[in-house]
């Protein structure tokens, strides 16, 4: 198989199930976005970190494949003329966001209450989880975005919710772990 086909080189596409559409649709910008950040969370597991939080993060990476699937296929499109699904792929479940929920709160029984925001950085690895926490809100937005127009299974936009929020923690968790101070952002007042 090529990996150039060439059927893109007029700025269009096909959606799973063969839809042309342009590059630049809702459609492709949101599973584009799903993409980017699977990619991220992979330099983020590249880190020197627990081999559990790598192990966790590369089910997160599966998790996310499914998503782009599912972003991929318009409406009209999900099941086969035989009322059969077209996707043969795993759905998002309660089980998965839940899993995120219990990591966050299992993560913050160690971590000091916020009382600030915080800037990110300070460290390598917690610099890179921040990209990708951002990434993972851009490809919320983007979600929501289709969301309105082309409505799919509404715990896709639930688990990039959460898994934003757990990075943001992650974030959090490896500064406590690498001994780095966490910067509270405190506006500065005018001179």
């Amino acid at each position: 198989m090529k990996i150039y086909t060439k059927t893109g080189d007029k700025g269009q596409t096909s959606l799973f199930g063969g839809t042309r559409v342009p590059k630049h649709h809702i459609r492709i910008e949101s599973y584009g976005t799903v993409d980017e950040l699977n990619s991220w969370i992979g330099l983020l597991r590249d880190q020197d970190i627990e081999k559990e939080l790598r192990k966790l993060l590369i089910h997160v990476q599966d998790r996310l494949f499914s998503i782009g699937a599912i972003l991929a296929t318009p409406p009209e499109k999900e099941t086969l003329k035989n009322g059969k699904p077209r996707l043969n792929i795993p759905k998002i479940a309660d089980n998965d966001i839940k899993l995120l929920e219990n990591e966050i709160d299992k993560m913050n029984e160690d971590l000091p209450p916020m009382t600030h925001f915080v800037l990110p950085g300070g460290h390598q690895s917690v610099s890179y989880c921040h990209i990708t926490r951002t990434v993972c809100r851009r490809a919320e937005r983007l979600a929501s975005h289709l969301f309105e127009n082309e409505p799919f299974d509404e715990k896709v936009i639930q688990y990039l919710n959460r898994l934003s929020d757990y990075l943001f923690v992650l974030a959090r968790k490896l500064s406590y772990d690498l001994k780095i101070d966490e910067v509270k952002w405190i506006p500065e007042k005018e001179s």
